[in-house]
Parts: C-alpha cells; sequence; structure tokens
C-alpha cells in the first residue's frame, strides 16, 4: 500500500524511488490528489443536493471540484458551510473522505457491520446508506467502503450529506465514550519484552503508514513458541487486494528485522470478513 512502500523504503525493504513531496513514482498505487467540495448543511440538506444536481451524472461528477448552486430559502435554516475533500485509496471500493475537523481525538475506531456502528451517530447514519459495507474513523478523516456494485458517483452526495448533517448536529461522535477508541497497542505491565517490542514498533512506525491509505492495524496477539503476530485490518486494508502484500511484504519484513524473535505475521479476519471470504470460495 501507499504509505507502506514508503515506509519500507526508508527500512530498506523497497527500492522504489520518491519524488520530493512523498508520491511515488512508477508505482502501481499512485498517490491521488485531494479532490475538494464545497458543500452547505441545514436541515434540507438532501433536498438542496438533489435540487443541485438536477438528477443528472453530470451533476453528481460536478460534485468532486465545483461549487454547489446555492438555491436557499431564507427560511430553511441557518446555512453552514464546509470544505469536504476526498482521496482514493489502494482499496478501489474505499474512500477516504476530509471533513476539515477533527474526527478521532485518539486512536481510530472501525465499523465492520451496521450493529456495530450503533454506538456512533455519524457511523449509523453513513451505515444508512444503501450499498456502505463498512466505516472508519481516524483523525482527521472518514473512509467509506461500499459494495461493488454500488457507485461513487451516487454515493458521495449521500455520504457529504450525512457528515454535513452530523457536523452541523453538535452530536458527539460516540454516545458511549469510552468504547471510542482501542487501546490494542497500549503497553501493560504483565507484557513481555517482546510484545512490548512489537506494540512499539505497530504504534510508531507501522501504524502511520497504514492510516496514510484509510486504514489501521490492530494487535491481536503474539505467540511465543511459534513466534506469529496475529494482526486485524481496519478500514480500507480491510478487502484491499493489496493487503496481503502490505501483511507480508511490509508489516512481517519490518517486525522480523527489528525483533528477532517474530517468525511471521498472520492476518486475523473479523465475523464479516469470515463470511465474505466464504462466499467467495463458494461461488
Amino acid at each position: 500500500m501507499r504509505g507502506f512502500r514508503n515506509l519500507m523504503s526508508r527500512a530498506s525493504f523497497c527500492r522504489q524511488r520518491f519524488n520530493p513531496h512523498g508520491a511515488e513514482i512508477n508505482s502501481s498505487c499512485r498517490l491521488a490528489s485531494h479532490r475538494a467540495t464545497y458543500v452547505s448543511s441545514t436541515k434540507t440538506t438532501k433536498s438542496v443536493l438533489n435540487s443541485g444536481i438536477n438528477g443528472s451524472l453530470s451533476g453528481f461528477k460536478s460534485l468532486r471540484s465545483n461549487l454547489l448552486p446555492e438555491q436557499w430559502n431564507h427560511f430553511a435554516g441557518q446555512r453552514r458551510t464546509m470544505f469536504i475533500q476526498t482521496q482514493s485509496t489502494p482499496n478501489p471500493s474505499s474512500l477516504m473522505f476530509y471533513p476539515g475537523k477533527a474526527v478521532m481525538d485518539v486512536g481510530s475506531a472501525d465499523f465492520p457491520s451496521a450493529r456495530s456502528a450503533m454506538n456512533s451517530p455519524l457511523a449509523k447514519a453513513l451505515y444508512g446508506i444503501d450499498g456502505i459495507t463498512r466505516v472508519f474513523f481516524g483523525s482527521d478523516f472518514v473512509t467509506v467502503t461500499k459494495s461493488d456494485d454500488a457507485s461513487w458517483d451516487f454515493l458521495k452526495p449521500e455520504i457529504f450529506a450525512a457528515i454535513m448533517d452530523f457536523y452541523s448536529s453538535g452530536q458527539p461522535l460516540f454516545l458511549d465514550s469510552q468504547t471510542a477508541a482501542a487501546k490494542d497497542t497500549a503497553i501493560h505491565e504483565e507484557d513481555s519484552e517482546t510484545v512490548a517490542m512489537i506494540k512499539e514498533l505497530l504504534e510508531t512506525r507501522i501504524r502511520p503508514a497504514v492510516q496514510d491509505d484509510g486504514g489501521d492495524i490492530e494487535y491481536r496477539g503474539f505467540d511465543p513458541e511459534t513466534g506469529i503476530v496475529k494482526l486485524r485490518m481496519q478500514g480500507a486494508c480491510s478487502g484491499c487486494p493489496s493487503s496481503s502484500v502490505t501483511l507480508k511484504s511490509g508489516i512481517e519484513n519490518m517486525l522480523m528485522h527489528y525483533v528477532s524473535e517474530v517468525k511471521g505475521v498472520e492476518q486475523e479476519l473479523d465475523a464479516e470478513d469470515e463470511d465474505a471470504a466464504l462466499a467467495g470460495q463458494m461461488e
């Protein structure tokens, strides 16, 4: 994945050339520039969006960079303007949305199913859009994953509306703040020196690179007998065609390089990923 190639080059695991701005040269996963969109929000956001695009496909495409028409009723509510940027990821089914505001104060949050999103008003609203299969919160972005048969041209306006309505509502990101962020890489007194080193590498060297691609990794454990580290891929990294390359060529190589006790890395699938993998085998 893009962020990991940059990381691996510094650790001598990848010999690709980079330009001065950090984007790769001659790579199949090119860093796409942010696509900016001005959008405005009131309680009637969706109706305004629909009137602005006139029901045409070209209207949807104009959302990528054009200012939406300001067809407002002064009695409909106070207008709020947001500058939302989108960025592609190595996973063609996932897009990163930057609302121009902080999303997660600490850590990240993954919502692999609609049931897991019940604690977050924003994640719940995004799952209310037909075709959304996964939601992920990063420090300043929201990654949304769609089904294969859904089109971004039709999903983007709905996603923009959901993000705008949430930030204008004043609701908290989580109904229960205690479940807000994962603490998987927190170092505990009972952790061995090996486990502490693994967690530190994941938190300081590996996680930032993975988050640049709209995803994250979750530490699931280390078996000292086999030397296997178990990780779970989240956000855009889950189901990404290049996730296995990232896991083996990137994460595994780095952990084995710095921690001699590590002999390999394995991916642990969540229930949704296991169901998807099983469905793929049956086809």
